[in-house]
């Protein structure tokens, strides 16, 4: 059976409520349980009973508190942690604590159900199942942390995604959900705060299909008491059962009951668990033919259908991502309502490594699975498509000889600077078994570095392991090369410097993909003792967090530090002045203006006439300045002329006679002095001109939008020996700039804002209030309004992915108590569009 009948049992004496004062365990108890943890994980593996989960929503769903309770059932605390509190065992940072938000995953193991020589268990079971070990990564929410939560999407095989029963389907869970879907990650929906004011269910499962694109299996159903007072509990319609938990405690005291247990009061709940039954069966037999199967065995009876079947259906469709199927449950974390039957659907429906979608390799430029190359059939393709390339060189073709020698492969997702243990790299193993002291290449650096030691971590404490296996998360420390997204490989008799053979040491996992930076800020050492240790630092914060960037402006100079946000950026500060100990300080950056002329200037002549570097330097040339018009019509002669666009500048150069030439004499035939060249000319007018446009008449900045037209006659320009590049240089600068000051004090300059060209996703009901707030306070231009091309949906998080549109008409919606008040009230329609 999915779920097995429990009785109701009193609560274990002396057992800390939630919201007690009692201090947490000690630091010698704890290590000593997370000591015993370590050692039953490796002394029993299992890669079977092992699930690799993320929890993954938009920020205050509730992920953090959910893993609190999730890991106090477990045993693994013996106190359930509090975010306002900052006592929360995955948010240990400080600047965590002091805001109450996640800002880095954290990494935690722990048994479910427990193990049973486990004392520490806090909650009677829900589920007749086995111990399973649980690597759950609790992501951040805040959309500043997005890279945060891609690196760890990339190497987990299932996610639980928790709404907000009340805000329903938000801008980040939409954003991180395709992300999710990008992996193909199955995953299962926990919509949490159900027992607040204006929670609303079936809004939210609305919301799931309308801006999800998946098909919401209604796996829990709420318990509202006596039909529409507070949320006490959970109907299960795969086990045909209801959960009712007591108002107060920690959530340990909870009753199971049959449908047909319930009391008269509560008529109208077994009704509808009968009908989210039948929903959930239909749904499950549109994609599963042995769930058809099932049924008619049933003699079409969905209620007679046992419940290990539809839990066995449900899995299979949460494997097969074309099904679009997702189970969603309902709770309420806060009130310890509903997480651990969440924990037994991560237990049941979830994959294990084993059956999680095999990850995408590269070998030698040819992609592929990592199970085809372990069975070899990558390294035949490589070998049958080089064979002629190969044969002519005289190499052999790749062994199988070469794949049975690989011991190990991993994936480095993250990178974390700590102040005791030194930089630790976190990783997750897809195969093999990697061992303390074994030889690491990166193929990504080309360089091989050995494990010191292997970690088991435990939010901020962290165990010694004898190994870490296939399908495990862990941690090696002092590694000094290794990035986020690099592959380490160990292979049996690889050289320590040239590594593994060829093609082995160019196998690469697929890598993390960075998003773009949005924004920046500067930041400037104290002094200039300081500049080295503060390179450093950044050094290290950019090694942590690769969605942070360090450029250098080349118009103002300034050191830039640029992120995902602003709060990014202030968390960045934080860690680079008071972790890493950076003497800097960081500000606003200068902005790039351009300078702009408005009227052409008149042709006038600049003879240069002075002593450069001991020696007489004597040039002469034609300037002109003007606006550079969209389409420019110039007569050049190739062999002499040229004109070319110069940071948005354009730079005309005639090689001709400057006034009229009288019969008797003879036009310039393309004869120089020995020392000139007509490329030197062009070069040496160019860089006067560029070095004139640097600076604006009016406000200094560079020029821009500017066409200056220099002509040099050479037989009235050049002056012998005197004419040298430097002196045509300055005379082309000093000829730009006298034209530039003719217009630009006589008719003024412009200042040219920087422009940015922005593609606004939006829904039809928000679609006038923003282009209003677009067009009146930010001072854009609508170029254009396009319906179709880039929706807020899976095209623009990931344009090769095609989920289906859901007619939200066949979706099983459990009524709402209060109606849809509640999600209208935060700006959510009925149809799952998202108002003003």
């Amino acid at each position: 059976m999915l779920l097995k009948r429990a009785l109701s049992l009193k609560r274990p004496q002396r057992q800390p409520q939630y919201g007690s004062t009692l201090p947490l365990r000690s630091h010698s108890v704890r290590h000593r349980t997370i000591q015993h943890l370590a050692t039953s994980q490796n002394n029993a593996f299992d890669i079977s009973k092992t699930r690799n989960i993320g929890i993954i929503a938009h920020i205050d769903a509730g992920k953090t508190t959910t893993t609190e309770r999730m890991l106090y059932y477990s045993g693994h605390t013996r106190r359930i942690g509090n975010v306002d509190d900052g006592s929360t065992v995955t948010d240990f940072l400080p600047a965590e604590r002091a805001r109450g938000v996640t800002i880095q995953s954290a990494a935690i193991s722990f048994h479910w159900p427990p193990l049973p020589d486990d004392s520490g268990c806090r909650s009677p079971k829900t589920a007749d199942l086995v111990p399973h070990n649980i690597n759950l990564i609790d992501t951040p929410g805040h959309a500043d942390f997005t890279f945060e939560v891609l690196r760890s999407l990339r190497i987990l095989d299932g996610a639980v995604c928790i709404l907000d029963g009340v805000a329903g389907v938000e801008a980040q869970t939409e954003k991180v959900w395709y992300q999710a879907a990008k992996y193909h990650i199955p995953k299962i929906i926990y919509v949490n705060k159900l027992d607040r004011d204006g929670a609303a269910f079936g809004e939210t499962v609305k919301q799931i299909a309308s801006r999800l694109h998946t098909w919401p299996a209604v796996c829990q159903i709420p318990w509202w008491k006596g039909g529409n007072g507070s949320f006490c509990g959970v109907g299960d319609p795969v086990g045909m059962r209801a959960i009712h938990w007591t108002g107060e405690g920690d959530g340990t005291g909870f009753k199971v009951v049959g449908i047909q247990d319930l009391g008269p009061d509560d008529a109208q709940f077994r009704e509808e668990i009968k009908k989210a039954r039948l929903a959930l069966v239909e749904l499950l037999s549109e994609v599963d033919e042995q769930m058809v199967e099932k049924y008619l065995e049933a003699e079409e009876d969905s209620l007679a259908i046992p419940a290990a079947d539809v839990s066995a259906s449900l899995r299979r469709c949460i494997l097969d991502p074309s099904s679009h199927i997702v189970p969603v449950f309902a709770g309420a974390s806060f009130r310890n309502i509903g997480v651990q039957p969440l924990l037994d659907a991560v237990v049941q429906l979830l994959p294990s490594p084993v059956e999680a979608p095999h990850p995408e390799v590269k070998l030698d430029g040819i992609n592929g699975t990592l199970s085809d190359l372990l069975s070899g059939k990558l390294m035949q393709t490589g070998s049958t498509g080089s064979s002629k390339k190969s044969s002519a060189r005289g190499h052999k073709k790749p062994s199988t000889a070469l794949i049975q020698n690989l011991e190990a492969c991993a994936l480095a997702f993250k990178v974390v600077h700590d102040a005791r243990r030194g930089m630790l790299v976190y990783v997750r193993v897809y195969s093999g078994n990697l061992q303390p002291r074994s030889m690491l290449y990166n193929t990504n650096l080309q360089v091989s570095e050995r494990a010191p030691q292997l970690l088991k971590m435990y939010a901020s404490e962290s165990v010694n392991v004898d190994n870490i296996p296939a399908g495990q998360i862990g941690v090696i420390p002092g590694l000094k090369h290794a990035r986020t997204g690099d592959t380490l490989i160990s292979h049996a008799g690889s050289h320590a410097k040239s590594g593994p053979p060829a093609p082995l040491n160019s196998l690469q996992l697929r890598p993390i993909e960075v998003p773009p930076a949005v924004f920046f800020s500067s930041i400037e050492p104290h002094s200039s003792s300081e500049e080295k240790g503060v390179q450093t630092a950044l050094q290290l914060l950019v090694r942590e967090d690769p969605s942070l960037q360090v450029t250098v402006d080349e118009d103002s100079g300034q050191t830039l530090l640029s992120g995902m946000g602003e709060f990014h950026l202030e968390i960045a500060q934080d860690r680079l002045i008071n972790d890493l100990k950076a003497k800097a300080s960081m500000g606003n950056i200068e902005i790039a203006y351009r300078e702009a002329i408005l009227e052409a200037s008149p042709v006038d002549i600049y003879v240069f006439d002075r002593e450069q570097g001991g020696k007489q330097g004597r040039a002469s040339c034609l300037a002109k300045v003007e606006p550079l018009a969209e389409n420019t019509d110039l007569r050049l002669e190739p062999e002499y002329d040229s004109s070319s666009v110069e940071d948005g500048n354009r730079i005309t150069i005639l090689l001709r006679s400057s006034q009229d030439i009288r019969a008797d004499e003879s036009l310039w035939n393309g004869e120089l002095p020995p020392h000139l060249t007509i490329p030197l000319l062009h070069k040496a007018l160019k860089n006067g001109v560029l070095a004139a446009l640097s600076r604006g008449i009016n406000y200094a900045y560079p020029m821009h939008h500017t066409h200056v037209t220099l002509t040099l006659d050479p037989k009235a320009h050049i002056f012998g020996a005197d004419t040298t590049p430097a002196a045509i240089s300055s005379a082309a600068r000093l000829a730009t700039k006298t034209a530039l000051q003719a217009t630009a004090l006589k008719h003024g300059s412009a200042i040219l804002e920087l422009l940015m060209n922005v593609i606004v996703s939006v829904d039809d009901v928000s679609l006038g209030a923003v282009v209003n707030d677009l067009s009146s306070s930010r001072g854009a231009h609508i170029m254009s309004l396009d319906d179709g091309t880039l929706t807020s949906g899976p095209t623009m998080n990931d344009p090769s992915h095609d989920l289906p549109r859901i007619n939200i008409d066949k979706v099983y919606v459990p009524p709402d108590p209060f109606g849809s008040s509640g999600l209208t009230e935060h700006g959510i329609t009925t149809d799952g569009t998202r108002q003003r």
